[in-house]
């Protein structure tokens, strides 16, 4: 009896849910069924042994530190190829160069948009899919949203668990925590779910990680000490809880280019502060926000709310002001997929004095791309099916352009369990000479998180996952060719809801490493490292 247990488990660990279907079918047979109980009644001590076993493993498995153990894969291995596609060509993006915010650390490297701009791209290349080599670290129950990566390498990332958000410094090569910090948990008034999920960061050019906490304050934490070494420590923090109220939570920060801190709460407040005296200075949009903002080199700050999209400024006082704001077609209903009745995504800044959003039209979303001078709408596009187009994902500059990814059907985790999928699309839109072209359109599932460019090598990098009759859940980094939209090359990350993005965008190292954090930790994938 021992072996076809052992059989059993080899088969579910090849080919997934299929073999408990079977099982199950099988024991509905009468005279298998009383076989099966005299083998159990039989052979009952030494499938206890074998439970106490099996109870110790686990055991161990608890007492390991996180970040210890790989990710555990779900069964279904055999089931979906591990790696589709062929290496690819460096085919660079013809794109103008991405202003650098003086307040923030390097492009690419200063938050999970990588800019001041939301441009979603890299000065540098990504894995070109020369025999990947896939690692992941497992954190347990800790949820990873937001990843940067600091002057040496390493990756900055918050996480949350049942208890509340913390922030980790984790080695690049061991993929260890090297340091954490505790954040603030969440409170009755201020709740951990919506834009209030998860603690928004950046990395300042000094170094240090700007982050916002569920107690209204605004942290500067140092990511490492005089020596050097990963190192948590608070060396500055300024209270917004005179301008913030207690059942609203902040949502994003930037600076701009004076180096002023601006933030934005769900509730709609757009507010400053002056880091050098702290004071703060709000202004009430009276709209909902649930998105990250973006600042650019002419002393704008975009942010788009659940009605429009508004360019904001400072005041004589440092009060923000409203330059313009435009209305966008916002729908009569939430989408399944995005986050709120209004648009899905961050203001992106593209080339030509351009910043460019999605809206929630029916029943195709567009992507809509507006001055940002005045505000006045250039043009817009609709993506994917109809019935069947949402999004909640940032939009990716590609020059004249933007890459826009579909989430529809992405409510919760439940619509990946189980092989299933969302609505396919990941496409291209451009803007030139005052209108808009659809470039091309690829059937990839992206069911959340959003595209990256790499403007070195000209690919586009998606979380993606197959869907399978087979019940077995795998997931993918996708990479895309910029220019014509073909699938180069898909590499297997793991399969089961622990390797579920669950909305965290993924990041390209500047080692060329491709990081995916997950609801249980975080994936690395990078090219075969020749000797």
């Amino acid at each position: 009896m021992i072996w076809i247990v052992l059989g059993l488990l080899v088969a579910w660990v090849a080919f997934g849910p299929v073999v408990l279907v079977a099982v199950v079918a099988a024991l509905c047979v009468p005279r298998l069924r009383w076989w099966v109980q005299d083998r159990v009644w039989i052979d009952r001590r030494r499938g206890g042994a074998a439970m106490g076993v099996l109870a110790v493993i686990a055991g161990l498995v608890v007492l390991v530190p996180d970040g210890w153990l790989p990710i555990p894969p779900s069964p279904g291995l055999l089931v979906m190829p591990g790696y589709v596609g062929r290496p690819a060509a460096d085919n660079p993006v013809a794109a103008g160069a991405i202003a650098q915010n003086p307040h923030l650390a390097p492009n690419g490297a200063s938050s999970s948009h990588n800019d001041a701009s939301g441009s979603n791209t890299y000065p540098w290349a990504g894995p070109v899919g020369l025999e990947p080599e896939v690692d992941s670290t497992w954190f347990g129950l800790e949820k990873c949203a937001t990843l940067a990566v600091d002057a040496h390498d390493r990756i900055v990332a918050t996480c949350q668990d049942p208890t509340g958000p913390s922030m980790h410094v984790i080695d690049p090569k061991s993929m260890r925590k090297l340091a954490t910090k505790d954040l603030p948990e969440p409170t009755e008034d201020n709740p951990d779910d919506g834009p209030c999920e998860s603690a928004s960061f950046y990395l300042d050019a000094e170094g240090r990680a700007i982050v916002a906490t569920s107690d209204r304050r605004i942290l500067a934490v140092r990511t490492d000490d005089a020596d050097g070494a990963a190192d948590l420590t608070t060396d500055e923090a300024w209270d917004l809880t005179g301008e913030v109220p207690a059942d609203d939570c902040l949502v994003a920060m930037l600076p701009d280019w004076t180096g002023r801190i601006w933030f934005t709460t769900a509730d709609g407040l757009v507010g400053t502060v002056a880091p050098e005296d702290g004071v703060v200075k709000s202004l009430d949009l009276g709209e909902e926000v649930a998105h990250p903002m973006v600042t650019d080199e002419t002393g704008g700050t975009y942010v788009v709310t659940t009605h429009a999209l508004h360019r904001l400024s400072t005041g004589p006082a440092g009060r923000p002001v409203v330059d313009w704001r435009t209305e966008y077609d916002r729908g009569s209903e939430q989408k399944s997929g995005q986050p709120n009745r209004g648009s899905g995504t961050p203001p992106t800044i593209i080339d030509g004095g351009i910043v460019a959003i999605t809206d929630n039209a029916e029943p195709r979303v567009n992507v809509a791309f507006y001055e940002r001078s005045s505000g006045r709408e250039i043009c817009t596009e609709p993506v994917f099916e109809s019935e069947a187009s949402a999004t909640a994902s940032s939009l990716a500059s590609v020059g004249d352009g933007v890459i826009v990814q579909n989430n529809h059907g992405y409510g919760s985790r439940v619509a990946t369990l189980l092989g299933m999928g969302t609505s396919p699309g990941i496409a291209r839109v451009d803007v030139a000479g005052g209108s808009c072209e659809l470039v091309w359109t690829s059937e990839e599932i992206a069911p959340s998180g959003g595209a990256k460019v790499s403007l070195v090598n000209g690919l586009a990098y998606a979380y993606t996952k197959k869907p399978t009759w087979w019940g077995v859940s795998t997931w993918y980094l996708t990479a895309l060719d910029v220019t014509t939209g073909r699938t180069v090359f898909s590499v297997r990350t793991g399969t089961g809801l622990w390797v579920n993005n669950d909305r965290a965008s993924l990041t390209i190292a500047p080692d060329g490493a491709a990081w995916i954090p997950t609801v249980s930790g975080v994936v690395r994938v990078r090219d075969r490292v020749r000797d």
